[in-house]
């Protein structure tokens, strides 16, 4: 493994919903520290095409009615899910309130609808997780805002028939949580991490952090706490999990709040050993940050956004800390913009692009193809907001 890319200029967002169709990534709403999140605005999409490494935004709705809309207001602590070719959004929130309501976003005509749905409609919440299996959205835990508790229920959407179901599982369900993390594994959905309390649903700031992992057989509705062994992971909240080619589930960067701690680290999870594993790629590592997103297109993790705390190695320059205006600086949190590319299996051509941009080889006698690829891993992005953009 090794980490290839780190490009900036990309959209500054944190707590955003991603997803992979075809080539490209599409990224969903995510807050910016300064930006006005109670004003209800439309959401804003980015799109980055995997093969150039370049960012768009779509453009966004003259005339915006949050009320008669099927384009969903800003928000963050959603999910998205792809569905062939269409993009599910649910849940999240914004300053005032948390949304329960399903938008789709179709990638062929870059629209927005409002489903019609049936069935038992969970309850508004946001820090939620949801996976697609079996043609299902399963949604679990989160906060819920109108009982104002966490939760630790499944519910899942059909998307053939748009009805919504309370699963009654058996066995000891996860325990109460938000800003876990679920993946899809045949038909399992492995739950980890996440941000619990001492008593239960309620929020009482006796925050607890679970290291263990879980799993939902979706066959027989029956949760699974299986024994582990080797390098298990610290508990951890906001961190990004997604399916390895081989397999395996990978986790990545994360939030301890009983040490107050960031992290940068990366751990893999074998589903038929049930082993947990440390593993250190080589190349520049990303600065230790949470609610960043993570996705998984053919053999390479595409890691982008987040926040982490303020230090010399991830102050870009005084311009940007004295354009900030001290917000950052009062939540000890920088928001990021930057784009890391970890590939699991780097080719000798990888490889060698990789010799050629670190010791700043000349290359004018390689072929246009090659020039093309390294301006495309070195030339950072230009879309993003400034850091004092108040919305």
């Amino acid at each position: 493994m090794y980490w290839t890319v780190h490009l900036e200029g990309g959209p500054r967002r944190v707590n955003h919903a991603a997803v992979v169709v075809g080539d490209k990534i599409y990224s969903f709403g995510g807050y910016c520290t300064g930006e006005n999140y109670r004003r209800r605005r439309p959401m804003d999409v980015h799109v980055l095409n995997t093969a150039n490494f370049r960012w768009c935004a779509l453009p966004l709705p003259k005339h915006y009615d949050p009320h008669i809309s099927c384009v969903p207001y800003q928000r963050y602590g959603h999910t998205a899910v792809a569905y062939g070719d269409k993009i599910y959004i649910w849940g999240g929130r914004n300053d005032e309130a948390a949304c329960n309501i399903l938008f789709c976003f179709d990638t062929n005509t870059l629209q927005w609808s409002c489903p019609n749905v049936s069935g038992m409609v969970p309850g508004a919440r946001d820090g939620h997780s949801a996976c697609i299996i079996s043609g299902c959205m399963y949604v679990f835990g989160g906060f819920e805002e109108e009982i104002d508790r966490f939760s630790q229920d499944v519910h899942v959407l059909n998307f053939r028939t748009m009805h919504w179901s309370y699963v009654c599982t058996l066995g000891e369900p996860p325990s109460y949580r938000d800003f876990h993390s679920a993946t899809a594994l045949g038909d399992r959905m492995y739950i980890f991490g996440g941000r619990g309390d001492q008593n239960g649903p309620f929020h009482s700031q006796e925050e607890i952090y679970c290291s263990d992992i879980m799993y939902l057989d979706t066959i027989t509705g029956r949760w699974c706490r299986p024994a582990t062994y080797g390098d298990i992971p610290i508990g951890r909240r906001s961190h990004s999990a997604s399916l390895q080619y081989r397999q395996h589930v990978v986790i990545i960067s994360c939030y301890n709040g009983l040490y107050d701690e960031h992290y940068n680290d990366l751990y893999r999870f074998s589903p038929v050993r049930n082993e947990w594993q440390l593993v250190k790629p080589l190349g520049k590592v990303p600065s230790k940050r949470r609610r960043q997103s993570c996705l998984v297109v053919g053999d390479k993790v595409f890691l982008f956004g987040g926040t982490s705390p303020y230090s010399g190695q991830n102050l870009h320059s005084l311009e940007e800390l004295d354009d900030n205006h001290g917000e950052g600086l009062d939540a000890k949190l920088m928001d990021h913009n930057d784009l890391h590319i970890l590939d699991f299996r780097p080719t000798l051509h990888t490889l060698c692009l990789l010799i050629v941009i670190n010791n700043h080889l000349d290359q004018r006698l390689l072929s246009p193809i090659v020039r093309w690829e390294i301006r495309a891993m070195t030339t950072n992005n230009s879309i993003s907001r400034p850091l004092n953009n108040t919305g």
